[in-house]
């Protein structure tokens, strides 16, 4: 039997264990914080197991590791370096679905010493993005063309049945992650010019565009973009952009909710109010005896009738509820609410909005190929961002133990032999692109 280590149990692991536990030869062990949570994905099946995991306990984490033949990581991305550093004192392969950070970049010697691969970025959106752009672009590149520009997007979203609240968003995975991203810093290659903005300025520079069969969606930048022109190999590219998608209305509310100061994850001094009214009220300074939406609209420079101040009222920062005892920032606060008010029902299904821009030229011609991913979530059953999480991991595992993938070294899923079997194996599943070709010239 092949012994696999899931740790972490969050909302994306049901896929992963239970795509590995059909698998004959395979024993998946699940290790958590919360054992219940392993329990319910392992759900009694006669090779798996679930137990409890301390990230702080180093010694039981390299016992547990040194057991297994692959590592799955899907804990915070903070704990992906110590848990490699074991893997390779231990010459264990592991995958992880989150983005490569440097410290985990400078493992790539000591990986390839040991003979193992630490497989990052196996995910959706970082993941499925990366191997279906690479699969395009290396079609382009071994048709003698060349690609000029390149704009990539994706949106995990309700589904438009499912859009039921004032926001246009429903969390399918950890809201806090999510609010955490809001603030991040973006910058991109525009036309052989480098744009870049301050994270609270994120909100600002969206743009409204179409996505054919499936509607119209905010686009805003996603983090920083410029590396990937080396990263994909870009070499011709003067524009390369990568996105993320929104129903309309959300760049809009989440700037004011920035500028507001509720994703603040500083505890707030001298604040001793005990409601979600109390703190909005504090954090703009706004008189007692003022009405705190009119509040609000005037220290946001709006209308009270604006939809900005009707969707912060729908969520309950206007409101008398109690903020949360076991917290002590805005953010968290935010973060207990969000999730309260705009869950994924399980009786409703999220989407996955996935879309590529390619502005190619050949000797003859020129051509724009779109590449667009549409996939649903099964209510009672798996989200799509789960699904499209998890099984680009799950897959990736199997290869590996089965020496279809036999690199070595810190990767990200960028050339063709990790690319390729696991765009096929996807598609098997329903989980495909729709490609379109349009000549220009």
């Amino acid at each position: 039997m092949k012994k696999i280590l899931i740790l972490g149990a969050g909302m994306v692991s049901r896929p992963i264990v239970r795509y590995l536990l059909k698998i004959p030869d395979f024993h998946v062990t699940m290790a958590s914080r919360t054992v219940s949570k392993a329990e319910q994905c392992i759900d009694s099946h006669p090779n798996g197991d679930a137990i409890s995991l301390d990230c702080e306990d180093d010694s039981h984490l390299e016992e547990i590791i040194s057991n297994a033949d692959i590592v799955v990581s899907l804990l915070p991305y903070t704990y992906h370096p110590k848990v490699a550093k074991i893997c390779i004192k231990h010459k264990k392969h592991m995958v992880t679905t989150s983005y490569v950070s440097p410290e985990m970049s400078n493992l790539d010697s000591q990986a390839k010493k040991a003979g193992i691969i630490i497989l990052n970025e196996c995910g959706l959106d970082p993941g499925i993005d990366h191997m279906s752009a690479m699969r395009v672009i290396h079609e382009v590149e071994k048709n003698g063309g060349k690609i000029v520009s390149f704009r990539s997007s994706t949106g995990a979203l309700p589904s438009h049945e499912a859009n039921t609240n004032p926001f246009g968003y429903k969390f399918s995975w950890a809201p806090r992650g999510v609010l955490l991203a809001s603030r991040n810093p973006s910058q991109w290659l525009e036309d052989g010019k480098i744009v870049s903005f301050k994270g609270e300025q994120l909100f600002e520079n969206y743009y409204l565009q179409d996505v054919p069969e499936i509607g119209t969606f905010e686009n805003y930048p996603n983090r920083n973009s410029v590396p990937y022109k080396d990263i994909y190999g870009l070499k011709d590219a003067k524009t390369v952009y990568r996105g993320t998608f929104r129903m309309t209305g959300w760049c809009e509310t989440m700037r004011k909710i920035v500028a507001l100061g509720w994703l603040s994850d500083e505890p707030v001094k001298k604040f001793k109010g005990k409601t979600y009214a109390d703190l909005t009220r504090f954090l703009i300074g706004a008189d007692t005896k003022k009405d705190l939406a009119k509040a609000t609209a005037d220290f946001l420079g709006l209308e009270i009738y604006s939809t900005v101040i009707k969707r912060l009222g729908w969520l309950g920062l206007f409101s008398g509820e109690p903020l949360p005892d076991n917290k002590n920032n805005p953010l968290d606060y935010l973060n207990v609410l969000t999730l309260k008010k705009m869950s994924l029902g399980k009786d409703e299904r999220d989407m996955i909005v996935m879309h590529h821009e390619f502005l190619c030229k050949f000797k003859d011609r020129s051509e724009y190929i779109t590449s667009t991913l549409i996939d649903y979530g099964i209510p009672k059953e798996d989200s799509a961002v789960s699904r499209t999480v998890a099984l680009p991991a799950a897959i990736a595992v199997k290869l590996i133990i089965r020496g279809k993938i036999s690199i070595k070294g810190v990767h990200i899923p960028v050339v063709s032999d990790i690319y390729e079997p696991i765009l096929n194996e996807l598609k098997e599943m329903g989980i495909k692109f729709k490609e379109k070709k349009l000549k220009i010239n």
